[in-house]
Parts: structure tokens; C-alpha cells; sequence
């Protein structure tokens, strides 16, 4: 499933590709434009996204 979000660190606009065969997963993947690493969390319920979050990693 592709998911758009903001990056939290330059605002930019990025798309990702989800994994939606898992409940839930946290990861860290790099923004695609500032390079800086990016939190990632979230749940997946009946191939549906029900929770997304990205957060600075620190």
C-alpha cells in the first residue's frame, strides 16, 4: 500500500511503500530528500492502515 507523509524534520512530502501482510512494524527509514533518519510506526488491521506515525528518531 503506498502511504504519503510529511517528513518531520524538512517538511518535504515523501511517499512509501507499506507492508500491510503485518499487524505492526517500527522501523527506521532515511527521508528520501534531507537523508535524515525517520521513525516510522504502524498497524495494519484487515489490510487496512489504522494507525501511522513518523517521528524524529532520537
Amino acid at each position: 500500500m503506498e502511504y504519503f507523509f510529511t517528513c518531520p524534520y524538512c517538511g518535504e512530502d515523501i511517499s512509501m511503500v507499506l507492508d500491510t501482510s503485518v499487524g505492526a512494524q517500527t522501523y527506521i527509514e532515511d527521508c528520501e530528500v534531507c537523508c535524515r533518519p525517520i521513525e516510522i510506526s504502524y498497524a495494519v488491521e484487515d489490510d487496512a492502515l489504522v494507525e501511522f506515525n513518523a517521528r524524529r528518531n532520537t
